[in-house]
């Protein structure tokens, strides 16, 4: 599941809406619910990890892994990239299709698609840039899930893993949090090099986050 850009605890103190309980199943009707029941989940902003790896690259193909309302997406696509924008909600997938409706250059650089990350396999060695920001699982999908998304990264692209560290998410339990550091290790070392694995400082909010910057080599 995607504890989208902004979702740091239980409440969204952005927009003063109180977060359920991660109860589950974190399948397509519970995200569809979601976001049909606001107007607007998360900030609008692009994520500022994502941000600051990104401007150092010439752009290329991204693929946006559980892209939500679309920041990410749109900011990149602004960026001159172009954008396959992923998310199992479909009315997740309309909203950002309707923010960015009206800038039709920017809309023609976004294949918004529908898609249960867990079962869906991106076309391997494709993309300049793989961004997934804030995607937990149980780890014993998340080790299979990150192996995909390095698989769909193209010689000299770079995978960017962006996750909530494991302090202060009482909503979700130990086995959705897994250190930058340990999702290093499942690349092989031949293929790539690490830019960095472990926790930075959040630059808009309190705490950290887990984050990993990897760049295929071959």
């Amino acid at each position: 599941m995607s504890l989208d850009h902004e979702a740091s605890d239980s409440t969204d103190h952005r927009h003063g809406m109180t977060i359920p309980e991660w109860t589950g199943p974190f399948d397509k009707r519970f995200w569809d619910d979601r976001y049909a029941e606001h107007t607007r989940v998360w900030s609008g902003n692009p994520n500022p990890h994502l941000v600051r790896v990104v401007e150092a690259m010439d752009p290329g193909v991204a693929l946006d892994i559980g892209s939500g309302e679309g920041a990410d997406a749109i900011w990149l696509a602004r960026h001159s990239w172009r954008v396959t924008a992923t998310d199992i909600s479909s009315v997740a997938l309309d909203r950002s299709a309707a923010a960015i409706a009206a800038d039709g250059e920017v809309a023609a650089r976004i294949e918004w698609k529908q898609a249960d990350v867990l079962e869906w396999a991106p076309p391997e060695r494709t993309f300049d840039l793989v961004s997934s920001q804030y995607s937990h699982f149980p780890s014993a999908d998340l080790v299979p899930f990150v192996k995909r998304l390095a698989a769909s990264v193209a010689p000299g692209g770079t995978l960017l893993v962006v996750a909530h560290e494991a302090n202060g998410h009482s909503a979700m339990g130990p086995d959705y949090f897994v250190a930058a550091a340990k999702l290093a290790e499942l690349l092989e070392p031949t293929d790539w090099t690490i830019v960095e694995a472990g926790l930075q400082q959040h630059p808009s909010r309190e705490g950290s986050d887990e984050v990993l910057v990897a760049r295929r080599l071959v």
